[in-house]
């Protein structure tokens, strides 16, 4: 494992003195972030808030969406104190979203959508323990709510995926939704050998490479899809090599 070189902290009025790569990848990793966090809604929302099997999955739904837009309220935020505005990505169509996972616009079951919150938002967990401790001090300021949550959207995900799976009718669904999520869900973590992945250690920005972090997900998340009865997919769809 690579280790940082760079252990400062920085804060917002001091980010425009540092060099031009550290400036450049904080707003690259706030970018991408506000993006898939605000790329999930655009994803099932439209289609799903209104229309989820109960008032109690309806109700936790649209919480779930309400906080995802908390989280880019968030990291723009942050983007904002260091002179960037990306508010456009409020409203950018989910096929120039950054990561493939948020380009997709097919979610046809009710099990699509607790294999988005148990997988991808699995992903978005991992994401941001990346960045706890990092460098640029401010996302200090918002990660320990954003992680919180982000687990209850795991939970919630798992739980509905367990409960399609346990239906003996339900089941080819959830499986279904396993095999279309799982192979987007590895390629959030970024090409395998990436030299940005190995700056963003260097600066003290991230803390694992990329594949080191696919492997610690496909190690935590393999395990909870065999529980359900379910089948893992072959790794072999990663396009981004494993």
């Amino acid at each position: 494992m690579s280790h940082a070189t760079f252990t400062d902290r920085v804060d917002s009025k001091d980010f425009q003195k540092m060099p031009e790569e550290y400036r450049d990848l904080v707003v690259r990793l706030l970018t991408i972030q506000a993006d898939c966090e605000i790329g999930g809604p655009h994803v099932y929302g439209p289609q799903w808030f209104l229309d989820a099997p109960t008032a109690d999955d309806m109700f936790r739904l649209t919480h779930i969406l309400a906080e995802e837009v908390d989280h880019f309220r968030a990291m723009h935020g942050l983007l904002q104190s260091i002179g960037v505005d990306r508010t456009d990505l409020l409203r950018r169509p989910n096929s120039e979203r950054f990561l493939e996972a948020f380009r997709t616009t097919d979610v046809p079951t009710w099990a699509d959508v607790a294999a988005f919150c148990c997988l991808i938002d699995r992903v978005g967990r991992f994401q941001v323990e990346e960045m706890v401790g990092s460098t640029f001090q401010p996302l200090e300021q918002v990660l320990p709510q954003i992680m919180r949550e982000e687990v209850g959207h795991v939970g919630f995900g798992t739980s509905r995926l367990a409960r399609l799976a346990a239906d003996p009718e339900m089941k080819p669904l959830a499986q279904a939704a396993i095999d279309r999520w799982y192979p987007k869900a590895l390629d959030m973590f970024g090409r395998s050998g990436s030299r940005r992945a190995e700056r963003y250690i260097a600066w003290g920005l991230k803390r694992r490479l990329n594949e080191e972090a696919r492997r610690d997900y496909v190690n935590e998340v393999g395990p909870v899809i065999q529980s359900m009865g379910l089948t893992v997919p072959s790794e072999s769809a990663n396009r981004l090599f494993l």
